[in-house]
């Protein structure tokens, strides 16, 4: 069906790679003809760019936004026995970097509004081996750092930015990725801004926490065949770095699409039937999904999916009800606004491509359903 004239997809990245073929295929050409393949100059050229896009003084160019996760926390010095708090509704890769370095993800619940990391769930949640808090930039949605900032604070926790969804966004003027201690950012094809393939980015202000990640993502060598510490095969492609720099250029423009697309969704989508994630006035978000949520979803997929448009769910299950996880003992009921999001949460199609007949059509085909 995704063929078929008229269709309309969750996401088209076909379209970005036609309008800038040229420029990616010159950039994948450089790094082919000098062989700079694993890390190497356009990895690092990328680094540089991505942290003055940031605002931030380091970038770690990582191979994805998983390792991006897992190196933070080692920086961090988190490790078994500890605790970290992350929002139960988020992928599960934000609880993996925790899982990774033999420590603990304790789940918290979001908000029933703005589907954030709620400051009040974190206080209860809080213990002797608490090291940290990870907030998720939900769906390109700051979460309410200075209410996470205030908790963190007081009991002495530093708090982790997962920014793979939310390249662009701002809280009170700054943006993410710049004010926790760290920020972690993925290039997964289909992120605001993608490689053509894996990609991710550790960002930060502190030189060590900068230093120590480097080494660990280059098997924990400061000089080669010298291993300091027991470390990762976590460098970034060069070719990546090559596409990156290339898309990092147009990265304003299609944020600013993208906030086009989600302001006429929120203005235009008038059914009582389907609620839409709430925006503080305090945050710019840059709409990486477009998420609703409806009485049946399941129902509401398959009727947009009649008239020829996919919508999928992020995400059906949330973390603490992951089998993975079945061992801590989470039951139904423990966070229930991240329950009931993952059980009735559409995301609507949403990319910087979008058609203009497309955007008005999502939005009729949304205004009339009527299960």
């Amino acid at each position: 069906m995704s063929g078929d004239k008229g269709y309309i997809r969750r996401i088209d990245l076909t379209r970005d790679y036609e309008a800038h073929a040229a420029e990616y295929r010159a950039a994948i050409e450089q790094v082919c003809k000098e062989t700079a393949f694993s890390g190497g100059k356009y990895a690092d050229r990328f680094d540089e760019e991505f942290a003055a896009y940031v605002g931030s003084r380091y970038a770690c160019g990582v191979n994805n936004g998983t390792s991006a996760l897992h190196l933070a926390m080692l920086a961090l010095g988190v490790g078994p026995g500890d605790e970290v708090i992350v929002p139960a509704n988020t992928y599960i890769a934000t609880a993996w970097g925790v899982s990774y370095t033999g420590a603990t993800p304790v789940f918290a619940d979001c908000t029933g509004d703005t589907w954030e990391i709620d400051p009040a769930a974190i206080e209860a949640k809080i213990t002797p081996r608490t090291k940290g808090i990870i907030g998720v930039h939900l769906y390109g949605q700051p979460f309410d750092f200075a209410g996470v900032r205030e908790i963190a604070d007081r009991h002495g926790l530093f708090v982790v930015e997962d920014c793979a969804q939310a390249h662009g966004a701002k809280f009170e003027g700054k943006n993410v990725g710049t004010l926790g201690e760290l920020g972690c950012f993925s290039f997964y094809p289909g992120k605001n801004l993608y490689a053509f393939g894996e990609g991710g980015s550790v960002t930060c202000g502190k030189e060590a926490y900068y230093k120590h990640m480097t080494r660990l993502k280059n098997q924990g060598c400061d000089v080669r065949y010298y291993h300091d510490e027991i470390g990762y095969n976590y460098r970034l492609e060069g070719m990546q770095g090559a596409v990156l720099s290339v898309s990092l250029k147009y990265l304003p423009q299609w944020t600013a699409r993208r906030q086009e697309i989600g302001r006429r969704y929120l203005q235009e989508i008038r059914n009582p039937l389907i609620t839409m994630q709430a925006h503080p006035e305090n945050t710019e978000p840059v709409f990486h999904l477009f998420v609703i949520t409806v009485p049946d979803h399941e129902d509401f997929v398959q009727y947009m999916a009649n008239a020829d448009v996919e919508c999928n769910m992020h995400y059906p299950v949330p973390c603490h009800l992951q089998k993975a996880y079945a061992h801590l003992g989470y039951r139904e009921g423990d966070c229930p606004h991240a329950e009931y999001l993952a059980a009735h949460c559409v995301t609507l199609p949403l990319f910087p491509e979008m058609r203009e007949e497309e955007i008005a059509r999502v939005i009729d085909l949304c205004n009339a359903y009527a299960p």
